[in-house]
């Protein structure tokens, strides 16, 4: 590979649903890397392309977008890196636009956009198999003629082709051609003139004529970040240009998309011809009306949902018992290993093995989610499960687009978190962001799941049993309605709602190859993102749960636990007790349970249990709730050692279930009294399904908006989970 191919930089461009990311994906061999726009929090994707000739070249994978007015996250990065504004400071060596043939007019609009920022270009007439299915033919080398750059048919799922559009991309690297562009009327010319002495970027650089189109057009661009020229100069600039421009007889919002239609549309005559429709056309509106339809459409849409999570939880078993297990070996076998450092022991198989696990066996889960969304969306449905929520969700300041986010924050808020960046609406997508840790996510289900099993179960069976699961599900998912009104009414309070626009893409049948490769992209993202975060923040807890350790407390148990079995014993002599092995066991437990009670966690948590008793907790189970904050289902754990039956519990424990049911209180106007009741259970899984995540949500929601704004929905939430809490408890109290 020379020097000057890996220099090559090309961009894919186009509207969503045109085959775009199908296509890299086959350009690219799946050799991709992916990580975040410099400045934003996009993903972008990079991969080699190889060359006809054999030469690679960077290929890039823009967000899919309608135009370049870069009115959400995703749009912007076009702007940016197209301009040379978001890869390192440099411009792609050539744009390769691709368009679905069957939209020809509105793709084409882009391709006109990005014609006006002067970078080489090449146009993948996409889809084409579609089009002559539908009885749509295009002249492709007419429209290479009118337009002036390089056409090529392709269809990205079977390859077809693609060898066409290297030889193209190849040949166009070299004579680099550009589109032709509109000729613009007087008063818009005087405007981006007026604008071009006026303004100038951060390093001092003239402004494009495509990106002062933007600030003449747009009323939000992302060119305005980029000017040197402060805003409170800058803003009265261009707001006197477009009035201006108004004056002239244009409507600055509407004036581009006029006279860049009356532009491309004579290009197009006698390029585009349609015959008569095929039936397969009415087949797919005939879907639509059942998938679309007000009562059926949403009643399908629950039963896929309930398919969807009833095959995470019964696929994914098996292998999390699997991983379960693989860590409780690793575990065994670092403390035998490290049997003579107590400290190093604790620290590689319950802090560091121990944290791994806690996030690693939640992976089957987040895979099979993200198996059916990648197949609900391949296959086109997901566009119409949003379209479809759009009605239910436009109340509450959210619509359609934060669907598919909120869906996946059931498996795992982070991914969910992400998945805003494709609302365009800054708004709705804020507020997507703080509802999304109230979606029940899987690391939650093993505290259900113990508290139901426990409580719930024993007393009323397993239908009642199964309901209770099924409902604090849906818990979060019922508060997180009002709890967005709420943000809409105080958000950014008086800002008008985007218009929801949504294109229902064709009906696929999915690429098997593809949808592996986005399960193995989002397992990668997750313990990459995610794992790092709770790791580390497992690590902390670690600690505060270890430390302070002194010896002699140890020695002082010791000699308590002997003095009494010697008491049952018939010897009565203290020094002759030798302890078994079950004896060896129960003395280690009560030991680290001592541990724990007095460690800088366990004097926490009795320093803040005063405001949690009126929620029925005790110390014991406030501990838990405070260590399990980088991972809910930490919580299994912690209560393992503070009831000395050791950390290797889980929520299927039979001990641990037991040991809950005779817990009492051991201190206050309680003491004696039991614990746990069915109040105090329905409390905890209610404070669980309402509070933050776990720490990594609370990054990547930093990630995602600032601190500030982190630390106001861990706060908000977590007095709302503990306001929830407190009331289920005392309503559950006083009906006894």
């Amino acid at each position: 590979m020379s020097a000057e191919s890996t220099n090559r930089r090309i961009a894919l461009i186009g509207n969503p649903n045109t085959g775009k990311t199908s296509l890299f994906n086959i350009l690219t061999g799946m050799r991709q890397r992916v990580g975040n726009y410099s400045g934003v929090t996009v993903e972008k994707k990079t991969g080699l392309w190889q060359m006809a000739n054999g030469q690679e070249v960077e290929l890039i994978d823009l967000p899919g977008t309608y135009s370049l007015s870069a009115s959400s996250l995703d749009e912007r990065v076009a702007v940016d890196v197209i301009t040379g504004h978001g890869m390192g400071g440099r411009a792609p060596d050539l744009v390769v636009v691709v368009v679905d043939v069957e939209n020809l007019r509105r793709n084409l609009f882009l391709a006109s956009q990005a014609s006006e920022l002067g970078v080489p270009m090449v146009i993948a007439l996409n889809c084409w198999d579609v089009a002559e299915r539908k009885g749509l033919q295009i002249d492709s080398k007419l429209l290479a003629q009118r337009f002036g750059v390089p056409v090529v048919p392709t269809i990205a799922k079977r390859k077809s082709g693609t060898m066409e559009l290297a030889k193209a991309v190849e040949k166009a690297l070299e004579t680099r051609p550009t589109m032709v562009r509109p000729l613009w009327p007087e008063p818009v010319q005087n405007a981006i003139r007026k604008l071009q002495q006026e303004l100038v970027t951060e390093r001092g650089e003239a402004l494009r004529e495509g990106e002062l189109q933007r600030l003449l057009f747009d009323r939000r661009s992302a060119v305005r970040e980029r000017l040197k020229t402060p805003a409170s100069e800058h803003v009265p600039i261009i707001e006197a240009v477009r009035e201006q421009l108004y004056k002239d007889g244009f409507q600055p919002d509407a004036a581009e998309s006029t006279l860049r239609f009356r532009f491309l549309n004579p290009l197009l005559n006698d390029v585009l011809e349609r015959q008569a429709a095929m039936k397969r056309r009415s087949k797919s509106e005939g879907i639509d009306q059942l998938l679309l339809h007000k009562f059926w459409g949403l009643l399908v849409f629950m039963g896929m949902m309930y398919v969807v999570f009833q095959s995470v939880y019964t696929w994914a078993g098996p292998v999390m018992g699997l991983i379960e297990s693989a860590v409780g070996w690793a575990q065994g076998i670092a403390s035998e290993a490290l049997v003579g450092t107590p400290m190093l022991q604790s620290l590689i198989a319950d802090g560091i093995i121990g944290g791994v696990g806690a996030f690693l066996v939640f992976l089957p889960q987040i895979l099979v989610l993200f198996f059916f969304i990648s197949l609900l969306e391949a296959s086109g449905y997901m566009a119409r499960a949003a379209f479809l929520m759009d009605k239910l969700f436009q109340w509450c300041g959210l619509n359609g687009k934060s669907f598919v986010p909120l869906l996946t924050s059931f498996a795992c808020a982070i991914p969910g978190i992400m998945a805003t960046r494709t609302i365009n609406d800054n708004k709705a997508r804020l507020i997507t962001i703080l509802v999304a840790p109230l979606m029940s996510c899987s690391a939650r289900l093993p505290v259900y799941l113990l508290l139901i099993g426990a409580f719930i179960e024993p007393r009323y069976g397993s239908n009642v049993a199964g309901a209770t699961l099924f409902a604090m599900h849906f818990v979060g998912a019922l508060v997180a309605a009002p709890f967005a009104w709420v943000l809409n009414k105080t958000v950014n309070k008086g800002r008008k709602p985007t218009p929801f626009v949504m294109e229902l893409p064709h009906y696929r049948v999915p690429q098997v190859k593809l949808i592996l490769f986005r399960m193995y992209e989002s397992g990668k993202e997750f313990v990459v993102r995610a794992g790092t975060v709770i790791f580390a923040m497992t690590i902390i807890i670690w600690a505060l749960l270890y430390f302070p350790r002194p010896p002699e407390l140890q020695d002082q148990l010791a000699t308590e636990y002997i003095a009494q079995i010697s008491q049952d014993s018939t010897s009565g002599i203290a020094e002759s007790i030798e302890l078994d092995a079950n004896q060896s066991s129960e003395l280690e437990r009560q030991v680290a349970a001592r541990y724990l009670e007095q460690s800088y966690m366990g004097r926490f948590g009795k320093f803040v249990q005063p405001i949690f008793e009126p929620a029925g907790y005790d110390w014991k189970i406030t501990v838990g709730v405070l260590a399990s904050f980088p991972a809910r289902e930490i919580i299994i754990s912690t209560l393992g050692i503070t009831y000395a039956l050791g950390g290797e519990v889980d929520e299927a424990s039979d001990d641990l279930r037991n040991t809950l049911n005779h817990a009492k209180w051991e201190t206050g106007p309680r003491a004696g009294e039991p614990v746990f009741k069915i109040p105090v259970a329905l409390s905890i899984m209610v404070f669980f399904a309402l509070c933050m995540q776990c720490g990594a949500t609370l990054a990547v929601i930093a990630k995602e908006l600032n601190w500030r704004w982190a630390a106001g929905s861990f706060i908000a939430l977590t007095s709302l989970a503990w306001l929830a809490a407190v009331l289920v408890y005392q309503i559950g109290t006083l009906f006894g």
